[in-house]
């Protein structure tokens, strides 16, 4: 990939100059949607557009009373930059998902296989008959999460794992990180490898994506202060720590969260999907593999959703969102990417808002000619 102008990359510029206005009034005022941004968007090989806006670190805590951050002082905040480290929560399902469309191109591993084929003393799922197809397309039944964070051990949080059930009759769609931790165990029991070294040599390692990694991350920007009732645990302010409470009880590498990366190694991933799974010298999926990972209704990926994508939805786009702020888009029908990275939960996680993602698509969408 390169950097150039939006002309070179078949981009309309006013359009762009426009989506780069609008991402960096995202950090702007008193209470802004996120305190820092990191914006990369293209097109084919093109990078057209790389911005950073804000603070990486703005706040050194929240403040219950007050009802607002502790803002730093100048001199103690970090200004954000297009280096800078993300916590990219959910979107490291995404990679999940690439890891095991690996093994099933190698034909190790069989997407409409039973899990308990793989773990057999995951009781629950097995008696259920959960496939891998379900984990990849939250189809499974499991339910959103576990509190897994309030586990005495690393075996109870495994006998927790076993023991869940379908909530729901398989093939109903319910968004669920257990997915993700149930594929994890299977990859890592099928390859006898962790799932941290399989995305490394599988991934990120072959696709030069440095920066992309498992924390800790201690340059990334900072997520939250982290402290019941509003969370989950009490950690206090976190940076460089994975935020999610799970992948935190888990060592920071879970199927659902806990990599840490850049905006530009992202587009480099997006890159690599539109490309068939190819970059560069680098393969690591064929084609069809590819194409099988964002074939409606995506494995890992979603696909075709306003919600987040905007007008970029309705012709096969790919992506994902993240809770830390994170985000990603790609759109097969037009060869555009879109990286849009934000801590929105520093200092403090509020509902959740992902109308200005949704605005990037579209502006992005405006500006293909």
């Amino acid at each position: 990939m390169r950097a150039d102008s939006p002309e070179r990359a078949g981009l309309d510029p006013e359009e762009t100059r426009r989506l780069v206005r609008e991402v960096r009034a995202l950090t702007l005022g008193v209470r802004p949607w996120a305190a820092g941004v990191v914006l990369v968007a293209g097109r084919g090989p093109v990078i057209a557009v790389e911005e950073a806006a804000g603070w990486a670190v703005r706040y050194g805590g929240w403040d219950p009373e007050a009802g607002a951050g502790v803002e730093l002082p100048a001199r103690s905040r970090v200004p954000m930059t297009v280096d800078t480290p993300f916590d990219l929560a959910s979107l490291t399902k995404l990679f999940t998902a690439v890891a095991a469309v690996q093994q099933i191109e190698r034909g190790r591993l069989g997407i409409d296989a039973r899990v308990g084929a793989y773990l057999p003393d995951f009781r629950a799922a097995d008696a259920h008959g959960v496939t891998v197809r379900q984990l990849l397309t939250h189809t499974s039944g499991l339910r959103p999460e576990l509190p897994l964070y309030d586990c005495a051990d690393a075996a109870e949080r495994l006998e927790l794992l076993r023991a869940e059930a379908p909530a729901g009759p398989p093939g109903t769609y319910v968004y669920s990180d257990l997915n993700m931790l149930l594929l994890q165990h299977l990859l890592e029991r099928l390859t006898e490898r962790p799932l941290d070294v399989l995305v490394h040599e599988g991934i990120t390692r072959p696709l030069g994506m440095t920066a992309t990694r498992f924390g800790p991350c201690p340059d990334a920007a900072a997520t939250e202060d982290q402290r019941r009732p509003w969370a989950k645990a009490d950690r206090g302010p976190l940076r460089g720590e994975v935020h999610d409470e799970n992948a935190w009880a888990l060592g920071g590498v879970a199927g659902h969260a806990g990599l840490f990366g850049t905006a530009r190694d992202l587009a480099v991933f997006c890159r690599t999907l539109l490309a068939g799974g190819s970059y560069g010298p680098a393969r690591i999926l064929g084609p069809d593999f590819a194409e099988l990972l964002l074939t409606p209704p995506g494995l890992g990926f979603a696909v075709d959703q306003p919600w987040f994508m905007g007008d970029l939805a309705g012709a096969g786009a790919a992506g994902h969102t993240g809770f830390t702020g994170t985000s990603l888009v790609l759109d097969p029908a037009t060869d555009t990417f879109l990286v849009l990275l934000a801590n929105t939960v520093h200092p403090r996680r509020g509902k959740p808002d992902s109308r200005p993602r949704a605005a990037a698509g579209s502006r992005l969408r405006r500006a293909v000619r």
